[in-house]
């Protein structure tokens, strides 16, 4: 970036005011700024993760501050608002990414291991897209839709374009680390197998 260029924060785009102007919620509009300036620009698949967190906090009465555990189903743009609006990352392990590809997430509160847990878990639903043809084409990439648009169907869809089911959630072991020193390389690692050869080191070999 050149010394005279400024940052463009997200509030400042016409986009984003395209956006807020169809919202009169002020905590959904503060849930907003903060997910698109968090990603970095304006997100169809951002804003689906928002309405996916708000639908879990409500259903499963989580309280400001609680932890939330999630899975998501994918890895594009739909996590981060689990990252900055409820605290859940994969570096504190409240944020696991299984990316099968789907536009879906399973919300669950703490538990001991071996617990079962109430779990919620969330989609967006193609097939209550009847009325909302934007999101659809987008959602199908049948057609290349501004995120604009998506998001202007998404608002006015609201609930009516998910589905949830409440979910049996079994609280996994923590296992112990397995550190080793790998016998090529020699640089340290956690064996997941107890090989004592890095996957690096295991990939080369073939």
């Amino acid at each position: 970036m050149s010394k005279n260029a400024k940052a463009v924060k997200i509030e400042d785009l016409d986009e984003m005011k395209i956006v807020l102007e169809n919202i009169d919620d002020d905590e959904y509009i503060d849930q907003i700024r903060k997910v698109f300036d968090f990603h970095g620009h304006i997100s169809t698949g951002a804003f689906i993760g928002l309405q996916m967190y708000r639908i879990a906090k409500r259903e499963l009465n989580i309280e400001d501050g609680e932890a939330i555990y999630i899975t998501c189903e994918c890895k594009n743009c739909m996590p981060d608002p689990f990252q900055i609006l409820g605290g859940s990352t994969i570096g504190n392990n409240k944020l696991k990414i299984n990316d099968i590809g789907k536009m879906a997430a399973t919300f669950n509160r703490f538990g001991v291991v071996g617990d079962n847990i109430k779990g919620l878990r969330i989609i967006l639903d193609a097939n209550k897209m009847q009325d909302y043809p934007k999101i659809y084409n987008w959602y199908m990439n049948i057609e290349k839709v501004p995120h604009t648009e998506a998001i202007f169907d998404l608002i006015k869809a609201g609930d009516s374009v998910y589905s949830w089911e409440y979910v049996d959630v079994e609280v996994p072991p923590k296992n112990k680390k397995d550190v080793k020193l790998c016998e090529i390389c020699n640089e340290s690692f956690i064996s997941k197998d107890g090989s004592p050869i890095c996957e690096t080191c295991a990939k080369n070999k073939k």
